[in-house]
């Protein structure tokens, strides 16, 4: 019975160090966001940040959801020619957003806390959407979590029988 249970501790530490690091790239992500609308002075920037830090916890297309309601403020509040530019401005923002998140924050964050490789977060989504289109996008980051985990605690078994037998050996040879 002891299996088992090993195996639910296992995949929910995963899934709670995947869930962590989600809710601190959402926090990066909503910061990000409320810096860059503030700066371009667009209507509700506080409101369009704290969706855009929730999106994040749509894998792979939040980001872009968390886009619309910036876009439409911009083009809904626009009197000027300017506005255009300032919708160009808005959309660069999510640019260097998804580049910064992307590229820096979430590789760190999820090495550190969910044990996941980068080149795994990259690949995974894109085999599993093409597997299972949609759905295989949606729930690879957190599978990655639960993946790694278990290869991580099996090389902690192996690592840890080794240095058993080794201590074993040791005993013999000194007898």
């Amino acid at each position: 019975m002891g299996m088992p249970e090993s195996h639910l501790r296992t995949a929910g530490g995963a899934l709670l160090n995947w869930w962590r690091a989600v809710t601190l790239e959402s926090l990066v992500t909503g910061i990000l966001w409320w810096l860059g609308l503030w700066a371009l002075h667009v209507p509700l920037a506080p409101m369009w940040a704290l969706i855009g830090a929730l999106c994040q916890f749509i894998p792979n297309i939040g980001g872009m959801i968390a886009l619309i309601g910036p876009v439409m403020t911009v083009l809904f509040t626009s009197s000027s020619e300017d506005d255009w530019y300032r919708l160009g401005l808005v959309l660069g923002l999510y640019g260097v957003i998804v580049i910064v998140v992307q590229l820096f924050v979430d590789p760190i964050i999820l090495k550190r806390t969910a044990k996941v490789p980068v080149w795994a977060s990259i690949f995974g989504p894109i085999v599993l959407g093409i597997v299972i289109p949609f759905w295989g996008v949606l729930l690879a980051p957190p599978l990655l979590a639960i993946v790694f985990a278990f290869r991580d605690r099996r090389r902690k078994g192996e690592a840890a029988a080794q240095h058993a037998k080794l201590a074993r050996t040791n005993d013999q040879n000194k007898q």
